[in-house]
């Protein structure tokens, strides 16, 4: 659901909304009934950096707040059984979606036509890539909902769909979170400051553009994008884990949508499972952007 526009201050934590050409600023959506963006204010050394985010309905979401433990929800952390009828890296969700238990990373085609490791920090372009799931991996980021939706076609797979996905993140009990119902602090991989951005250039003046965001070298700064399952904390009941924080995840949305937030705020555009950002097309990609991918139960 599409949130009503508000305006926050927002310390040390940015989302950026709209799209722009490679080299381009990202651009609001200039169809405010269809894409209602909020205003928000980034306060940083060098004076305000104002950007726009979505805000997604978190009407269902219980009280949040930020303990020091909580609860642990049940998981099942076990492999795919073989009559689930999923693989061995993925799990069944109700009984009607196979679902990646990690985020992906990538695997090229070379020149020969053998497979080899594609760099999870760069864009690949027109490449023929693959997605590959697997544990104490670095998850592929600056990748586009496009191309993101290839990667998984190509390993026989597809993207999420919004109710697949959540199913997965929230588990049987409808969690907020992958843990449970109460925000406990840095228990997934969210809440980084200073913004890796601003950290990488030295300033917040003129960085926050579509080339900028695409440096390669934003996300091998310390403490950003970390191996999948390394939060041990962060496992949804199903035994999936970084489904809130790490990457922003794509999902099967035409118009674009991801979920799930990423190492820097996973709050902001909804709590945990609910955050949802729809302020870019499918052909948008920053250091952020990661994916999940599904299939359909053999």
């Amino acid at each position: 659901m599409r949130g009503a526009r508000t305006t926050a201050i927002l310390p040390m934590m940015v989302l950026l909304a709209g799209c722009g050409a490679p080299g381009e600023a990202p651009e609001a959506d200039a169809a405010e009934d269809a894409h209602p963006l909020g205003d928000v204010v980034l306060p940083t050394d060098d004076g305000p950096v104002a950007v726009d985010a979505w805000r997604a309905d978190a009407s269902d979401v219980a009280v949040v707040t930020d303990v020091t433990g909580a609860t642990d929800a049940p998981r099942d952390v076990s492999t795919a059984r073989a009559d689930a009828g999923c693989p061995s890296e993925m799990a069944l969700v109700r009984g009607r979606a196979c679902v990646d238990r990690w985020e992906e990373h990538l695997e090229m085609r070379d020149l020969d036509g053998g497979i080899a490791a594609w760099s999870p920090y760069l864009n690949p372009g027109t490449r023929w890539v693959r997605a590959v799931s697997s544990e104490n991996e670095v998850p592929q980021g600056y990748i586009s909902g496009v191309q993101a939706r290839d990667a998984c076609a190509n390993a026989g797979k597809r993207l999420c769909a919004l109710d697949d996905w959540l199913a997965a993140c929230r588990g049987p009990a409808s969690l907020v979170y992958p843990y449970g119902n109460s925000y406990v602090h840095r228990r997934c991989n969210e809440g980084r400051t200073p913004h890796p951005v601003v950290q990488f250039y030295g300033t917040s003046v003129g960085v926050f553009t579509f080339e900028r965001m695409n440096d390669p070298g934003i996300n091998q700064q310390a403490d950003t994008v970390a191996r999948t399952g390394a939060f041990t904390g962060c496992v949804s009941p199903g035994g999936f884990a970084d489904m809130v924080g790490n990457l922003h995840e794509w999902i099967d949305d035409p118009n674009g949508t991801f979920k799930g937030g990423f190492y820097v705020d996973a709050e902001i555009n909804g709590h945990g499972c609910l955050y949802t950002t729809t302020a870019h097309d499918l052909a948008y990609h920053d250091y952020s952007t990661g994916f999940r991918c599904c299939a359909d139960p053999r």
